[in-house]
């Protein structure tokens, strides 16, 4: 099974091709602004919840010790925040069927 990419523009353009509706500079601003939004919640440290496709939220890691691949070094990675996204019951079940 080959797995096919989609980025933010080719998202842009497959939701135009099927709209005739909304001109593609509309979408694109509206695509901006939901990832805007998501991403300013995130910031808030708020969750986000799309019902039936899945709630994006933010993750604590503590300090750990990593090692450089290349090298074999130790490295201390900082602690920090990560995004974390949790796909729904219904994606779930709509991707295996």
């Amino acid at each position: 099974m080959s797995i096919k990419k989609m980025n933010k523009s080719d998202l842009v353009s497959s939701i135009s091709n099927k709209s005739d509706e909304f001109s593609y500079d509309d979408i694109e601003k509206s695509v901006n602004s939901i990832i805007g939004l998501i991403t300013k919640s995130l910031v808030k440290n708020h969750r986000v919840e799309i019902r039936n496709f899945g709630t994006f939220s933010i993750r604590y890691r503590e300090e750990r010790l990593s090692r450089n691949p290349k090298t074999g070094t130790s490295v201390i990675v900082e602690a920090k925040y990560h995004p974390y996204f949790r796909a729904s019951k219904n994606l779930k079940q709509s991707l295996n069927k």
